[in-house]
């Protein structure tokens, strides 16, 4: 049986009390998934029912029709995914695979609909969810059509330290989620090479980004690093009254 320890570590549920995470028990299920293995198939017929990470790291990705794969989201510990599952059509828009060893958590639609009724709170936290989640492809595609990809890099870095948290360090605020190239590069569009010399570029005059192996990044002066994105958006027409074409991305 899921642990009450294991139900509690999902973002969506904290705070509740414990009989209330009693009663979510007899209906959620714990699966464990290997690295790279596939969770979820993009097109796949979903349960209703609420997925959860609990522990691990997963990739969100979704295949063009021109076959190219993109990186659409990272999800860390204790975060929800597939919202289609409980709201929608109940097709998975993307694939999920386990970028390390994960364990998923799902619980049931009726059995969280049941929750949701003495505890409201919950409703609110999953609707923050995936308003975010919202926000973050409108800013995507906008920065797509108009923005450099140093703009999109600090947008991206700005998101994930928002949503998931910093840590103080010697150096300045370490991101609590790894973000390797090739992860930025699929996400802001443009490729691992272009991605690396982005770095070096914004680090050029003075060290405003630490990357580290495995995509541990620490953002040493966050006031420079968005002075370097409002120049770049501002010297190349950032209100986007004619899209720029950019070479980095």
């Amino acid at each position: 049986m899921v642990s009450i320890e294991q139900l509690a570590q999902v973002w969506v549920l904290k705070d509740l009390e414990t009989s209330a995470l009693e009663n979510l028990q007899p209906y959620t299920n714990v699966r464990a998934y290997f690295r790279d293995e596939i969770v979820i198939y993009e097109g796949d017929r979903l349960p209703c029912q609420l997925y959860a990470l609990i522990k691990g790291t997963l990739q969100i990705k979704k295949t063009g029709t021109n076959g190219k794969e993109s990186l659409l989201r990272i999800i860390p510990e204790g975060d929800i995914f597939a919202a289609p599952a409980i709201f929608g059509n109940g097709i998975a828009p993307a694939t999920v695979i386990c970028q390390v060893d994960s364990l998923v958590l799902t619980i049931e639609r009726e059995a969280l609909l049941e929750t949701i009724r003495h505890t409201p709170e919950v409703a609110l936290r999953i609707l923050e969810v995936f308003n975010q989640r919202l926000q973050q492809i409108h800013n995507t595609v906008h920065g797509l059509i108009s923005e450099r990809a140093i703009v999109r890099l600090v947008r991206l870095l700005q998101y994930y330290a928002t949503r998931y948290g910093t840590e103080s360090v010697a150096q300045g605020d370490s991101l609590n989620i790894n973000l390797p190239y090739y992860q930025i590069a699929r996400s802001i569009g443009i490729t691992y090479e272009e991605c690396v010399r982005l770095f070096k570029k914004i680090n050029a005059i003075n060290s405003v980004v630490t990357y580290k192996r495995g995509g541990k990044i620490i953002i040493n002066d966050w006031q420079q690093l968005d002075a370097i994105a409002f120049g770049a958006a501002e010297a190349f027409g950032h209100a986007a009254r004619t899209p720029i074409a950019d070479n980095e991305g």
